[in-house]
């Protein structure tokens, strides 16, 4: 635990050292300990930090009051750029690539702030567990030059939320929020009014006390997954459920019994094609 602690405070030494930096600040638990660890460094150093929010049309809006909160309380700029993925035409058909697109984008757009900033860097909470699985926006941090100390110290997500616990971080049991747009099939076309139903029964469902829950939708079909352990609770509120899915117009409710999973949309590409866009 010490060791990996003292990776990232010498990885954030040396990049202070160099000047003021940006954090892509999503208010998960990766970023949150980056942007914890940066601002106890910068004091040290006299450097700035900005956490930097994107207020975006893809992302669940939830995070944004809770972001801006521990950005003060760290000691950090707490700044927020608006951003429209649907001005991106490459992702609008959701190819496997879109995340490729969409964080070229993102960082682009925040680079440019760094730039009038005066910062030297920008960072993001990417892990070392990050690398391991199919994300192909990957490439565009590397092309756009974001550094990722807890990947470059070889932190896992398990190690992550071990290191936020001893830190007492707020956010060190916060569950993923990953994209709205990895709730459809890669193909389907991106749809605001859709995804913003989408936002509405997660948030819903979430109100019923499941602490993390996707709902996939697969034309008529929503195929929600919730961990394994709570299964029975999704029967025991079944019918309550499905009236307020259907009142969102979906036909079909359907359950998983796989469970939750990280990029459940992702099993039905090829090695191949992931092979392709990881390069």
């Amino acid at each position: 635990m010490n060791f990996h602690m003292d990776c990232i405070n010498r990885k954030l030494e040396s990049i202070l050292r160099e000047g003021d930096c940006c954090v892509a600040f999503s208010a998960g638990v990766d970023s949150t300990l980056v942007l914890k660890l940066a601002c106890e460094e910068a004091v040290k150093l006299g450097r700035e930090v900005y956490a930097v929010t994107f207020h975006t049309m893809l992302h669940p809006k939830a995070d944004m009051e809770l972001a801006m909160e521990l950005a003060e309380a760290y000691g950090a700029k707490a700044c927020t750029l608006q951003v429209d993925e649907y001005e991106i035409s490459e992702i609008l058909d959701n190819p496997p690539d879109r995340c490729f697109y969409c964080k070229d984008y993102l960082f682009r757009t925040l680079r440019a702030f760094a730039q009038e900033k005066g910062c030297a860097s920008v960072l993001d909470g990417t892990n070392a567990d990050d690398l391991k699985v199919f994300r192909p926006g990957l490439l565009a941090l590397r092309k756009n030059g974001i550094v990722s100390p807890l990947a470059e110290c070889g932190i896992t997500k398990a190690q992550v939320r071990s290191l936020a616990a001893s830190l007492n971080l707020e956010t060190a049991s916060k569950p993923s929020t990953p994209c709205l747009a990895t709730r459809l099939p890669y193909g389907d076309r991106l749809d605001r009014e859709l995804l913003k139903r989408i936002e509405a029964g997660e948030a819903y469902m979430k109100s019923l006390g499941f602490h993390t829950s996707r709902l996939r939708v697969h034309g008529t079909v929503v195929r929600i997954e919730v961990e394994p352990e709570q299964f029975g609770l999704l029967a025991s509120c079944r019918e309550e459920l499905i009236r307020y899915l259907k009142k969102l117009g979906f036909a079909y409710i359907t359950l998983d019994l796989q469970g939750l999973r990280s990029g459940s949309m992702d099993e039905v590409l090829s090695e191949k094609i992931k092979a392709s866009l990881k390069t």
